[in-house]
């Protein structure tokens, strides 16, 4: 299924993988959406209940029902697609590095954090401190401010590191 950049289908995954159970009520996406998605415009309902049929008949998300809710979930092969984003083969050189300082208020958040770090290829030299060789600096920092964790988080990219590293 072709996702494209600026499309509601793709805001719809990328709001599935930064929540953090993989779940959102259908009523509450349809009526606040913009909690979801930050500078997010007017949703209307015919168009995300479109989004919703598609990105199901596509295998990218299940609903479930729970009790009276209806939920939606980012299924595998949708969480695939939004991560191949981050996956960047050639390396140019560069090292990303990520310091982050999560206060413990916001452990869920933080867990989720280094979960993703590792799915998009990271390494972890300390718990809070992660490497690459993946250019990702752009889409990083991104996903870093729409989820609200950048007074936490530094991201840097160098040329040079001394030491070893087993890469």
């Amino acid at each position: 299924m072709k996702v494209y950049k600026n499309s509601l289908t793709r805001a719809i995954l990328l709001i599935l993988e930064k929540t953090i159970d993989g779940y959102v009520r259908v009523e509450d996406f349809a009526y606040h959406h913009y909690r979801y998605h930050y500078g997010a415009p007017e949703l209307k309902k015919s168009s995300l209940s479109q989004a919703l049929k598609r990105l199901r008949e596509g295998g990218l998300i299940e609903q479930v029902k729970l009790k009276k809710d209806i939920v939606i979930k980012l299924t595998d092969e949708g969480r695939g697609l939004i991560s191949d984003g981050f996956d960047e083969s050639k390396w140019d050189g560069k090292w990303r590095i990520v310091i982050f300082d999560i206060p413990e208020q916001r452990r869920i958040i933080r867990n989720l954090f280094r979960r993703n770090l590792k799915k998009w290829g990271f390494k972890h030299l300390q718990k809070s401190v992660w490497i690459s060789k993946k250019d990702v600096f752009d889409k990083l920092d991104s996903y870093i401010k729409d989820v609200g964790i950048d007074k936490w988080v530094m991201v840097m990219e160098v040329e040079r590191l001394s030491g070893k590293l087993s890469f």
